[in-house]
């Protein structure tokens, strides 16, 4: 029964770690979109 613990103390754990990672990664697409549109703009 303890392995089943930890397995879903792991699951629990990495769950919240995947929810900042994709949040991080929204984050940094949406700043590389913003930085192409930018750089894009001021060049014409």
């Amino acid at each position: 029964m303890s392995k089943a613990k930890t397995d879903y103390s792991f699951w629990t754990k990495y769950k919240k770690f995947a929810g900042n990672e994709i949040l991080l990664y929204v984050i940094m697409i949406v700043g590389i979109i913003a930085g192409i549109v930018i750089v894009s703009y001021f060049q014409k």
